[in-house]
């Protein structure tokens, strides 16, 4: 809703492997991952989209329960990490940022 609201169309999928898909057959501006999902997690999303060279300066924004220490590994990569619990305002914020819309 938020999103919507602050003028952004978004796509929603469950599974990460649905989301890959969707992603190579329609590249997004940005991608909002949850880095726990059934078929697929986010870090396994994030590592197949980092070897198509088309996507691979994708902003990705992840969302994790687990902070951000598992997400070391990804700087420089596009990446930016939002743990949960979440202010939705402030992941629109970060997603207007990523796709150059500003705050």
């Amino acid at each position: 809703m938020n999103f919507r609201v602050a003028g952004i169309t978004i796509e929603s999928v469950g599974r990460g492997d649905d989301a890959l898909a969707r992603v190579i057959d329609a590249p997004p501006d940005a991608l909002v991952l949850d880095a726990t999902m059934p078929g697929m997690d986010g870090h396994e999303v994030f590592r197949r989209l980092r070897q198509e060279p088309e996507l691979a300066a994708l902003p990705v924004i992840f969302l994790t329960g687990r902070g951000a220490e598992e997400f070391k590994d990804y700087a420089g990569e596009h990446v930016r990490v939002v743990t949960k619990p979440f202010d939705p305002t402030e992941l629109v914020k970060i997603v207007r940022e990523a796709i150059g819309v500003g705050g």
